[in-house]
C-alpha cells in the first residue's frame, strides 16, 4: 500500500530514505531547516569505507579522549561542560569501549557499509547521476612504527572479515604516489573502498528527486509533533502543518531534540568534523588517512580535500581556528611539500554528525511511536551508510523484506 511519508532531514541520510521511498510508490516530501546546501553531508571525506568496521567506541579510547580534553587541537576533542545529555552519552560511551561489543559491531558494520556501497554502484548507473566515483581504495599513512603495528592488526582483523586490505612497503607507496612526497614508515592499504565528490552526489539526488516529483521544503524547521494513541498525527512547523502516513526522522545531530517530543530518548552529541579545500595540484590520486592525526586526504573532482577530527562541543556551527590549523599542520607532517595557504584555511567549513555511544547507527521503530522510522547516529559514517540507511528505511516503511538484520541498530537499544 502506497503511503504518504514525511521525511524529516534534507542530509545525506534523508535524502537516500526519500530515494528509495519514491522508487516504491510512496508520496514523498521532505523538509528541513536548512537551506539543503552546507553541513556534513557536503563537507565530509567522501568515503565509502567498508574499510572502517570498528566503532567508535573501542576499548581505549575513551582514555584518550580523558586525556585529549585538554588540547583544543587533538583529534578528538570532548568541550568540558556540566551537562546532563552530554554525561548520560559519556557513560554510555564508556560502557560501549569494550572488546565485547567491538566484536559484536563488526559484523553489523560491514554488512551495512558492503550494501551501501552496491548501492552508490546501482545509484551511479542510473540515467541523470553522473557524480565523481572513483575505486582507488584508501590507505591508512602511518608515521611510527608503533601506530603502523596497531594499523597491522586492524587490517589483519579486516582481512578476516573478507576484505581487500594488506600492508604496503614504501617501495610499493611511491608506486601508487609517485607524483608527491609522503613521510611516513608505512602503510595499510584498503582496495575494497572507494570515493565521491559529496557535493556532486547531493546535486545529483536533489534534481533527482525533484523531476520525481518529491517536494524538498528547505528553510522550514519542525516545532512541534501532534501525537495521539502512540502514533503521529501531524508536524506543525513555522510555517505549516503537515500531516502523513508515516515519519522518518534523520535529522542528523538535531533528531534527538524532537525525539524527546516523543518521549523516545536517543542518546546523541554532535561531533564537529571540519574542512580544508585545495584547488591547487597535490599530486596526490588516492585517498588516505593520516593515521596519527586522524585527519582524511580525499582527491576530489578538480580539489584536494584535507578533513577531519572530531569534537564533541554541543551543536554550534563556529569555526575553532585551532582544530583548523591541527588538519592543516598534519597535512604539511605527512606531505612536505604540501602547505595550505591562509585563504585556504580561512575558507574551512564545518558540519555536525549524529554520534551514539556505541558508534553504530539508530536504523527502525522505536516502541513508543507505531508511524515513526529513525535514521540517525551515523557519526563520521553517515556517508559511507547513507544509500543502506535510505534503502532500510523503505523496507521498514513499505514493510518489505529486510535486506539485512538491523537489530544492532535498534533506536530503544539499551547501553
Amino acid at each position: 500500500m502506497n503511503k504518504e511519508v514525511v521525511v524529516i532531514g534534507g542530509g545525506i541520510i534523508g535524502l537516500c530514505a526519500a530515494y528509495y521511498l519514491q522508487k516504491e510508490g510512496h508520496k514523498v516530501t521532505v523538509i528541513d531547516k536548512s537551506n539543503m546546501d552546507a553541513g556534513a553531508s557536503y563537507v565530509n571525506a567522501g568515503y565509502l569505507s567498508p574499510s572502517h568496521i570498528v566503532p567508535l567506541s573501542a576499548p581505549g579510547v575513551m582514555r584518550k579522549g580523558l586525556r585529549w580534553m585538554l588540547n583544543s587541537a587533538s583529534p578528538l576533542y570532548i568541550k568540558p561542560r556540566f551537562n546532563s545529555e552530554l554525561l548520560d552519552w559519556a557513560r554510555a560511551f564508556n560502557r560501549s569501549c569494550t572488546a565485547n561489543h567491538v566484536t559484536k559491531a563488526i559484523p553489523a558494520i560491514k554488512k551495512i557499509s558492503l550494501l551501501s556501497q552496491d548501492l552508490y554502484d546501482d545509484i551511479k548507473a542510473t540515467n541523470g547521476f553522473t557524480f565523481h566515483y572513483e575505486k582507488k581504495g584508501l590507505l591508512m599513512l602511518c608515521q611510527t612504527e608503533k601506530m603502523l603495528e596497531e594499523e597491522v592488526k586492524t587490517a589483519e582483523l579486516a582481512k578476516k572479515e573478507g576484505l581487500d586490505v594488506r600492508e604496503i612497503n614504501l617501495e610499493e607507496l611511491r608506486k601508487l604516489e609517485p607524483n608527491v612526497s609522503i613521510n611516513v614508515k608505512g602503510a595499510t592499504y584498503y582496495l575494497c573502498d572507494s570515493h565521491t565528490t559529496p557535493n556532486e552526489f547531493m546535486q545529483d539526488m536533489k534534481a533527482h528527486l525533484r523531476a520525481s516529483g518529491v517536494p524538498l521544503i528547505s528553510n522550514e524547521e519542525v516545532e512541534d509533533i501532534l501525537v495521539k494513541d502512540g502514533k503521529i498525527i501531524s508536524i506543525q512547523t513555522n510555517k505549516q502543518p503537515i500531516a502523513a502516513d508515516e515519519f522518518v526522522l534523520a535529522a542528523g545531530s538535531w533528531s534527538h531534540l524532537l525525539s524527546k517530543k516523543l518521549n523516545v530518548k536517543l542518546l546523541l552529541q554532535a561531533g564537529k568534523g571540519y574542512r580544508i579545500n585545495t584547488e591547487r595540484p597535490t599530486g596526490i590520486t588516492t585517498p588516505a588517512i593520516l593515521a596519527e592525526s586522524k585527519v582524511a586526504v580525499t582527491p576530489m573532482n578538480g580539489f584536494t580535500r584535507f578533513a577531519g577530527t572530531m569534537e564533541i562541543a554541543g551543536i554550534n556551527e563556529a569555526i575553532n581556528k585551532v582544530r583548523v590549523e591541527a588538519i592543516a599542520n598534519a597535512a604539511t607532517r605527512f606531505y612536505p611539500e604540501i602547505k595550505l595557504t591562509e585563504a585556504e584555511k580561512s575558507s574551512a567549513a564545518s558540519g555536525l554528525r549524529p554520534v551514539s555511544p556505541d558508534g553504530l547507527p539508530y536504523i527502525g521503530k522505536s516502541n513508543k511511536c507505531s508511524n515513526l522510522t529513525i535514521a540517525t547516529g551515523h557519526a563520521m559514517m553517515g556517508w559511507s551508510m547513507g544509500t543502506a540507511t535510505g534503502k532500510l528505511v523503505s523496507e521498514i516503511v513499505s514493510e518489505n523484506k529486510m535486506s539485512m538484520d538491523i537489530s544492532a541498530f535498534n533506536p530503544d537499544r539499551k547501553f
